[in-house]
């Protein structure tokens, strides 16, 4: 125990030992926890005598230092009391020193708070400089915005608004003038916005009241544009021998006087003068800063939306506008001109529009509009001009929709739905063609003397030649005067075909078609004309009342020249369009058998005319046929019948030989008819022998082929040879092969006796009884004949 008690105390020893040297080597602040280590122990007390011992033990030290230098430290306060003297005399300059400078610096110090004055005066200046620097461009802009404003300058006057709020006035600072121009500027801005949309609502309604009169010069451009073309083209094909009868451009020539609509700011419309060699653009007429500058205005506010539909929303209505015809569009040539000229107008804005800003307008929008206007167009177009009779008029308004087509085209507008159209329109104007023509052919065949042309000199012969194809040597060498064989209708039916193949031509022009085309289109249409028009008007001619057998010769003469005269026709058509008539599929002119048709008409004609005259001679007859004997001469009627009949015959001597073989042969053969029917007429009850040989000895007068039935009939009566009759009926060989069985028997019942009195037979002595027996049983053969034939 003792030991460890020893151990111990050395140990707090040490402890103590190392602690004081802490605190002897340690800084202050760190004393801390080395004395926390003294008062953790048990032993502080014992820590407390050590430490009052080694403060004694450095105190001893110190004291034998001083002690060492105290000799030292006695003369060093000996030298410090003798300094004191000097540091009086040194106080005392120093506070002279002192006196003297604060008297000389207080004028620098005047100076000085001058200079601080001076300074601080710069440095305000500076700042006013600074800051008016940056308020006078703001009070510039908006003095430059307020005379824009007054200028009506909008689109400026919106850019230096923008300015002015983006940069100028962040930069001024905050002042009250800049407060009051931030809250104009909204103000200043809608103003812009409103006065600029005016200007655009004035625009739109100008360009609407003008677009007739910016579609006429646009037109009349490609009119000066195509002549031209035209003429370039014409030098070209000079020497080539084409001669084409053609009236340039009737009817649509454009109003030469440069009218000049009333010129404003911002009115949408310049004021241009046409001038005779140079027309103007029609975009050069147009003033369109109006919607570029609404446009900048817009696009500046954010707003180019809301601009671009309000645009294409107003052009659209303009557009219905535009496109709905006046109802009497149809009575003249000015009104379909005022149409066209109003839609080119309006489409010539939209591409310029198109052309000059950006998205304004789109190539999908201004085709849209156009696809309208197409349908709109064309279906008036049908309408009205189905109203148009007058093929003048359908011809200038054929020239106007080519010059319309050709205008737009040239603004890069598609216009094939207008030529098709075109073609349709060509068939209502052949139609009115034909019904024009078909007055003029009324009108020659009416007033024409059915008589051949007579001339007295060269002069007049060769006029004739000159307007009919007409070659004859033998009439070309006989002497003055002389006639041609045909009559005036002839060389003025002739010419009017010549002109209606011009008028059809006239149409075909300037439709982008092929020559082959035009050939085709021009052959149908004579065709139509010559078998539909003018085979009506020479049927109506040869089927009106009072037409004498002299007029239907010459009519058969008339359609033979004419109908030769039609391969000059077919040559003629092929020098105008240049096609050869060999061409594989070129349509024939088969209108020649117009000319056939209108002959046989008259020879039939002719010969129903020869047989209505001996209907009339037959009505003279007047049989006595109950006469006991016949006369020897031919009766009274048929003497004039065959005299008229001789002398009508004299006038075919114009016609082909075949045509008065048939006449002859159509009269007699219904001449042989007549007297038979006379002879067999219901009314005639009986007939005697002695009205039979009368009746013979007219037929032997006037006897040909076809009479020869009638005369082998009263043969057959005459001389009673019915056994030979009824024997060779049938054969080839058979000598009364033409004599019908049933007129036969038709015949003989009328000779039947049923009141035994004045009958045929009462001559016949006693032998009465036997041949009433014999008729009786030639009656009954001959029906039995009849019977066997027809089953």
């Amino acid at each position: 125990h003792e030991r460890s008690v020893m151990a111990q105390s050395a140990d707090t020893a040490a402890e103590h030992q190392r602690i004081l040297r802490e605190v002897e080597s340690t800084d202050t602040n760190c004393l801390g926890p080395t004395l926390r280590s003294v008062y953790d122990g048990q032993e502080h007390g014992l820590f407390m005598e050590k430490l009052e011992g080694r403060i004694r033990n450095h105190d001893r030290e110190i004291e034998k230092m001083c002690n060492h230098h105290f000799q030292g430290f006695v003369d060093s306060i000996t030298e410090l009391l003798k300094v004191r003297g000097e540091a009086q005399k040194l106080k005392g300059q120093v506070i002279e020193t002192n006196r003297k400078l604060r008297n000389d610096g207080k004028e620098l110090l005047a100076t000085m708070d001058e200079l601080t004055q001076c300074r601080l005066q710069q440095r305000n200046i500076a700042t006013t400089i600074d800051k008016l620097t940056h308020c006078l461009p703001v009070l510039e802009m908006y003095s430059r915005l307020q005379e824009q404003m007054r200028a009506k300058r909008y689109y400026p006057a919106l850019c230096t608004l923008e300015q002015l709020e983006q940069s100028c006035l962040p930069r001024a600072g905050e002042y009250r003038f800049c407060a009051i121009m931030a809250e104009n500027i909204p103000v200043l801005r809608a103003h812009i916005r409103d006065v600029s949309m005016s200007d655009l609502k004035d625009f739109l309604e100008s360009i609407r009241k003008h677009s007739d009169k910016i579609g006429e010069t646009a037109i009349k451009q490609a009119q000066v544009q195509s002549s031209r073309d035209n003429a370039i083209t014409h030098q070209q094909r000079a020497g080539s021998g084409r001669r084409l009868r053609k009236e340039a451009g009737s009817g649509t020539e454009v109003d030469q006087s440069g009218g000049s609509p009333l010129s404003e700011q911002d009115s949408g419309i310049l004021d241009v003068e046409d001038e005779e060699d140079d027309v103007p653009g029609a975009q050069d007429l147009v003033d369109f800063s109006p919607v570029y500058r609404c446009l900048h205005i817009y696009t500046v506010l954010g707003s180019r939306d809301t601009f671009e539909n309000y645009y294409r929303k107003q052009r659209r209505k303009q557009a219905r506008l535009v496109l709905q015809p006046n109802s009497n569009m149809h009575e003249t040539l000015e009104g379909y001109r005022r149409y066209f000229n109003q839609i080119v107008g309006f489409f010539v804005v939209e591409d310029h529009v198109l052309h000059t800003t950006r998205g304004l307008v789109n190539r999908a929008y201004v085709e849209e509009l156009w696809e309208l206007a197409l349908s709109k167009t064309i279906a008036a177009l049908r309408t009205h001009s189905s109203y148009c009779t007058d093929p003048d008029l359908i011809l200038d308004l054929k020239n106007l929709i080519v010059l319309f087509a050709d205008t737009l085209q040239g603004y890069g507008f598609p216009t094939s739905q207008l030529f098709d159209m075109l073609l349709e329109l060509r068939d209502q104007y052949g139609e009115v063609l034909l019904k024009k023509w078909n007055r003029f052919f009324r009108q020659i065949l009416d007033q024409d003397n059915y008589s051949p042309i007579p001339v007295a000199t060269q002069e007049e012969y060769r006029r004739i030649a000159g307007q009919f194809p007409f070659q004859d040597p033998e009439l070309e060498k006989m002497s003055f005067p002389k006639k041609f064989p045909f009559s005036e209708f002839v060389p003025k039916v002739y010419s009017q075909l010549k002109e209606f193949i011009y008028a059809c031509l006239k149409y075909s022009e300037d439709l982008h078609l092929s020559s082959t085309e035009i050939d085709d289109m021009i052959r149908k249409s004579t065709n139509l004309l010559l078998t539909r028009t003018l085979s009506n008007c020479l049927q109506y001619a040869i089927k009106k009342k009072n037409v004498g057998l002299a007029e239907l010769v010459q009519i058969i003469v008339n359609t033979t020249h004419l109908e030769m005269s039609c391969h000059y026709l077919e040559e003629f058509i092929s020098n105008i369009t240049n096609v050869p008539p060999h061409m594989v599929n070129a349509t024939k002119l088969y209108g020649t058998s117009t000319f056939k048709d209108a002959r046989h008409a008259a020879e039939e004609e002719i010969y129903t005319n020869l047989n209505l005259k001996i209907d009339q001679f037959l009505q003279l007859a007047d049989y006595d046929w109950m006469a006991a004997q016949g006369g020897g001469q031919a009766s009274d009627y048929l003497s004039d019948l065959i005299a008229f009949l001789c002398s009508t015959f004299s006038v075919f001597t114009h016609l082909p030989g075949k045509v008065a073989q048939t006449a002859c042969m159509s009269a007699c053969k219904h001449l042989s008819t007549s007297l038979l029917q006379l002879l067999l007429e219901a009314d005639v009850r009986q007939v005697s022998m002695g009205a039979l040989q009368q009746f013979n000895v007219d037929v032997k007068e006037c006897e040909s082929e076809y009479s020869l039935t009638l005369g082998l009939l009263l043969d057959l009566f005459i001389q009673w040879d019915w056994s030979t009759y009824l024997a060779d009926y049938g054969r080839p060989s058979c000598k009364y092969l033409r004599v019908n069985p049933h007129t036969a028997l038709a015949l003989l019942e009328k000779m039947k006796d049923t009141s035994r009195k004045n009958s045929v037979f009462s001559q016949f002595r006693k032998n009465e009884r036997d041949k009433q027996k014999l008729i009786d049983t030639v009656v009954r053969q001959l029906r039995n004949l009849i019977a066997a034939h027809q089953s």
